[in-house]
């Protein structure tokens, strides 16, 4: 039986009973699914018999073109030297607000989409409209017309890039198929695919409070990922972080922003500015820069003022109010104060990631479903970081809040999540390897 004739039961007791699909019976499938010929329970079956069987390289290679074609593509060709930058998703985590003006400053294109927080993860485009006037919203004419212009431009997830994706992801959630490794990395893949650039750097955070809980995981999901790259002709390196406790000392949206404003200036915590500049070093060897001439480059853009310039041109060319970036302390941090403080006096041993990032859920700042409204006001500041000396009674995190909103809640959460030890212990580095 040729595949052009294998109906929609044959594929899924193909996979099944654990052979290997090629490239047309995926198109036959999915394409199918898109439109709307193939129903949701047969879509179903499929993506469990996946999540038990896997898939191998290559189809989850071409799962992820099929993906990445089912609706609109970027046309980047004329803008140099292109890149894009994925985050699995951590807890403080504002790499691209510092990072993308990085790259636009060292000559570098950041034409990017980027998508809204959900759950205890915070979403860039949130971040940014703590920025009156910010639009995520542009012309795809204007869209390109300012990456060339600035080197950067970052605009919201648009519905019709690889609706295929949102479909099945939908699908997968109420079907207990979330957690399947090539589900994973072609749902990623295949938006940074269509979204054209040559070049995609992804952080994978591995830990509490990230997706993928070991390192093992996270490698084997990076390797994926920098696969399915190389079946598609484009250059993809991946870094694992570290996300055991939040990154920097920042989580909220506008306290994030103030927090990659000071590490703009240079000023930032060094964890954070470790990160930015070891995937600034990833993105500037993809075209072909020796590592130490990169980083010295890398870290000169937060010294000299280069990367802040390019974010200001960028917030005011989408609406934003520059004056803002100029005075930071322009931006509304909820009035409400409040401490979580140790119990004894010793080490800070653990501030749970997942748990910081479900405080800022309870005090408004994080949305449980899609269009909600969040207060970007509110958030937590770690006041000391794991592996610091603390006292008994000192305060260790702050609470922001507003009218008390969620604030039992979170300070539960937060006391639950930390805990101190008698001798200081062994830190975590924040890069825990890399995966080109």
């Amino acid at each position: 039986m040729t595949s052009s004739s294998l109906t929609i039961p044959d594929l899924i007791r193909k996979k099944r009973d654990g052979e290997t699909h090629i490239r047309a019976e995926l198109e036959h499938l999915i394409l199918g699914y898109t439109r709307g010929e193939v129903p949701d329970y047969q879509v179903s079956s499929w993506l469990m018999a996946v999540y038990l069987r896997g898939m191998t390289p290559q189809e989850t290679a071409d799962l992820t073109l099929v993906m990445a074609e089912s609706g609109d593509e970027l046309n980047l060709a004329g803008l140099p030297r292109t890149v894009d930058k994925h985050s699995t998703g951590g807890v403080g985590d504002k790499t691209s607000l510092i990072l993308t003006p990085m790259l636009a400053a060292l000559g570098l294109t950041v034409a990017k989409m980027s998508g809204r927080g959900l759950a205890h993860t915070g979403g860039t485009i949130d971040k940014l409209e703590s920025f009156p006037g910010w639009t995520p919203e542009l012309p795809e004419e204007r869209f390109i017309e300012q990456a060339r212009e600035i080197g950067l431009a970052l605009v919201g997830q648009s519905k019709d890039l690889a609706p295929a994706d949102g479909k099945l992801y939908a699908l997968r959630d109420v079907t207990a198929t979330v957690d399947c490794l090539p589900l994973i990395a072609s749902s990623i893949m295949s938006k940074k695919l269509a979204s054209g650039a040559h070049t995609v750097i992804l952080d994978v955070k591995v830990g509490a409070g990230a997706f993928m809980r070991t390192l093992d995981d996270g490698r084997a999901l990076a390797r994926a990922m920098v696969d399915i790259g190389s079946h598609a002709g484009r250059q993809v390196r991946a870094v694992l972080t570290d996300m055991d406790a939040p990154l920097g000392r920042m989580a909220g949206n506008s306290l994030e922003v103030l927090e990659a404003l000071s590490t703009l200036r240079g000023e930032g915590p060094e964890d954070l500015t470790e990160l930015c500049v070891a995937l600034a070093v990833e993105a500037l060897a993809a075209y072909g820069e020796e590592e130490e001439q990169a980083e010295a480059r890398a870290r000169a853009t937060l010294q000299d003022g280069s990367a802040l310039a390019k974010f200001r041109a960028f917030v005011e060319a989408q609406g934003g109010d520059g004056g803002y970036v100029d005075d930071p302390a322009m931006l509304g941090v909820a009035p409400g104060r409040a401490e979580v403080t140790a119990p004894s006096s010793g080490f800070v041993a653990r501030i749970d990631a997942l748990a910081v990032g479900r405080a800022v859920l309870a005090l408004g700042g994080g949305r449980e479903r899609k269009g909600e409204a969040i207060d970007h006001g509110v958030g937590v500041e770690l006041l000391k970081k794991p592996g610091e000396a603390v006292g008994a009674g000192e305060a260790v995190l702050r609470l922001y809040h507003r009218n008390g909103r969620g604030l039992e809640t979170a300070r539960a959460l937060l006391e639950a999540g930390l805990s101190v030890a008698e001798t200081a212990p062994e830190v975590q580095p924040l890069i825990l390897g890399r995966v080109n």
